[in-house]
């Protein structure tokens, strides 16, 4: 049977397949950090990925790079300057007018030739829709493997990287090990991990790399761009608090009450996945495995079980407050306040209680 090129191994196993790596394998160091901009912007999740790849560089005792890829001007040379603020020691570049709109053949040759040419041994990117996209196509082209959606990132004592993620419907977490192939290949999804410190620093170290191709080369050609306008009604992933509905709610209309909490404490709202298959909210408002990840300084739990798949995308809040009538509910074992009560008779005695509290300080900051 063929190796899967990212496969969960046995702890005895991995120090042996390390030792008896290919010699040319011994050349891939660093770890590298894809740092992924639209539109001007870089994506947060990049800027929290270089927090989790300086601590594996540290354990490794390599340095940590920043990958930036763009269009020449402002913006590109803005996520330059911002990466080493987040902790890069060289950010490695290609900026070309190719490049100044995602598209996946332009992207993945520009990164899958900095990687030959410069061999890294770790390589992280955010798991959102653009760094899924290339994530994929780059580890196909450079034949490694690529861990999905990851929770966890580690280094174990023989230098392997241990990247965890839910499997099995997220039943189970497996941490899976690319043992034979390089570079090291993980996603991480926005909000998994905490977003390290901004520190002002000068320019560092850049590397610049050219792209090789022109636009004749391409086949996909950008004509217009049209903001997803549905999505942007939704800011759960970097809400500072989250009020969340789940099925022990019962009916459609008791999941406006969560709305109405929302509302009264200028807070993003939420469901678990059973209320999106349902119809009672939209797809963006779903919290867990197959929805966001959020970490919100407070969560609000209303009539959610708290399952493993719910869990994995809240647990990264400062406070969890659970309502849930089953004392035996999962998400007691992981909330930090549990009330046993029914949501849909104490969600209107907390909205009215907030709104008599919040309504003269809410008064008082808009006459001042």
């Amino acid at each position: 049977m063929a190796e899967n090129p990212a496969t969960p191994a046995p702890a005895n196993s991995r120090a042996a397949a390390k030792k008896d790596l290919p010699e040319h394998f011994k050349a891939y160091k660093h770890v590298w950090v894809f740092i992924e901009q639209e539109r001007g912007h870089v994506h947060p999740v990049s800027f929290e990925l270089m927090g989790a790849g300086r601590r594996l560089a540290d354990k490794l005792g390599v340095e940590l790079a920043g990958v930036v890829l763009g269009g020449p001007g402002e913006a590109t040379d803005h996520a330059v300057a911002e990466t080493f603020c987040y902790g890069a020691d060289v950010v490695y570049t290609v900026t070309d007018p190719v490049l100044e709109n995602y598209r996946n053949e332009p992207y993945s040759k520009a990164l899958t030739d900095l990687v030959n040419t410069y061999k890294p041994e770790i390589l992280l990117l955010g798991a959102t829709t653009l760094g899924r996209d290339l994530a994929g196509s780059v580890a196909t082209t450079l034949l490694t493997g690529l861990t999905a959606d990851c929770t966890e990132l580690e280094v174990d004592a023989d230098g392997s990287l241990a990247a965890t993620r839910p499997t099995f419907g997220g039943s189970l977490l497996c941490t899976i090990y690319t043992l034979n192939f390089r570079p090291q290949m993980a996603t991480v999804r926005p909000r998994v991990m905490p977003m390290p410190d901004r520190v002002q620093k000068p320019i560092g170290k850049i590397v610049t790399h050219p792209l090789g191709m022109v636009e004749d080369d391409i086949v996909t050609k950008v004509l217009s761009y049209i903001p997803d306008r549905d999505s942007a009604k939704s800011n759960l992933a970097f809400a500072d608090v989250v009020v969340s509905g789940g099925l022990g709610l019962g009916s459609a209309e008791n999941f406006q009450l969560v709305k109405q909490l929302a509302n009264v404490l200028g807070a993003e709202y939420g469901c678990s996945r059973p209320l999106v298959q349902k119809g009672w909210a939209a797809t963006d408002r779903q919290i867990g495995q197959t929805g966001k990840t959020i970490r919100p300084k407070l969560y609000i739990a209303a009539g959610i079980s708290g399952a493993i798949q719910h869990r994995v995308g809240v647990e990264g809040a400062d406070l969890i407050v659970a309502i849930n009538t089953d004392k035996n509910a999962p998400i007691f074992d992981f909330a930090h306040v549990g009330i046993v009560a029914d949501a849909i008779r104490l969600l209107p005695l907390l909205t009215e209680a907030f709104r008599k509290r919040l309504s003269p300080h809410i008064s008082d900051k808009l006459a001042g």
